[in-house]
């Protein structure tokens, strides 16, 4: 008779398949690698499969493990709501990893405050702040656990996920001084339609931002002369060039403390950008999400540092 599969070899699986590495599953684990060696070795004598195999990037894993990694999620979410139902999180006496993938380009005091505040209340834990790069798959990463939370403003994220609005900004644009715009008290659709603009990359897998999706609702697209992937850059961009950026208005103002920048107030209708947090379900119940996620709220409840512009 085959032997039966534990909890622990269960989560073994589902940090070797996710990790696709044996060390990196005993540190996601906090066990030692030999203990993740030796369930590895018995879940391939239970499947009969290698689960994990060298390739010329490192080790993959095999057809047969991403088969049994959804099976493995699917049963470790029942088990973890189970044993979460009626805990409470202790942020004093925590050791955990808390990750949150957000952009770059949020306003410069929210992460920082954020840090600060689980810093203060958590002392132990740690933070890992993770961009939303092109080709994060951040609904993937949401799911199996590897990320917490995403801090977003996506026009239309995915419905299956949990949603927390965290505040709404408005549509301003951006330009140095001397552009020739900048002596308008406002901007026309016209001005806006003729004049050369940065536009941002997209990212976490080509989502379209707020201000594209709008612009394409009114059948308009931007003169995009330069494309960044940094937004740390853009005050410095504008400053040399007579571009212009459209972005929210928390994250102008950031940018205008840094360097001299005007402001003014977007045309063409653009709706206030609607900022949230994004988790999955199988995290809803946990204490430990669920208390980081009150963390990142009470951050913008309490004005020391809302989100900024989101995508520009």
């Amino acid at each position: 008779m085959r032997e039966a599969l534990d909890v622990h070899l269960l989560r073994v699986l589902h940090a070797v398949v996710t990790a696709s590495s044996v060390s990196r599953a005993a540190d996601k684990l906090d066990i030692s690698q030999p203990a993740v060696s030796a369930a590895l070795k018995r879940l391939r004598d239970l499947t009969g499969d290698a689960l994990l195999v060298r390739t010329r990037n490192g080790m993959a894993p095999t057809s047969r493990a991403l088969e049994l990694l959804s099976h493995a999620t699917r049963a470790l979410n029942g088990i973890d709501a189970i044993l979460q139902h009626g805990q409470h999180f202790v942020a004093a006496d925590s050791v955990r990893t808390f990750s949150v993938a957000a952009p770059d380009f949020l306003d410069a005091r929210f992460l920082p405050a954020l840090i600060g505040r689980i810093g203060r209340l958590a002392p132990n834990t740690q933070i890992a702040i993770r961009p939303l790069s092109f080709d994060m798959d951040y609904e993937r990463l949401l799911e199996q656990g590897e990320v917490d939370v995403v801090v977003a403003n996506w026009p239309n994220p995915p419905p299956y996920l949990r949603l927390a609005p965290l505040y709404e900004d408005e549509v301003v644009v951006m330009m140095r001084p001397a552009h020739p715009l900048a002596k308008k008290a406002s901007l026309s659709a016209a001005d806006y339609r003729s004049a050369q603009h940065i536009a941002p990359l997209r990212y976490a897998g080509g989502v379209r931002g707020s201000i594209d999706e709008h612009l394409a609702s009114i059948g308009m697209q931007r003169m995009h002369r330069v494309s960044l992937p940094y937004f740390n850059l853009v005050p410095y961009v504008l400053q040399d060039t007579d571009l212009l950026f459209t972005t929210g208005r928390r994250f102008a103002e950031s940018c205008a403390r840094v360097t001299p920048l005007r402001i003014v107030k977007a045309p063409l209708g653009f709706p206030p950008m609607k900022f949230y947090q994004l988790w999955h379900e199988r995290t809803h119940d946990a204490a430990a999400a669920r208390w980081l996620r009150e963390q990142i709220s009470a951050v913008v409840s309490a004005g020391d540092a809302p989100p900024g512009s989101l995508h520009g």
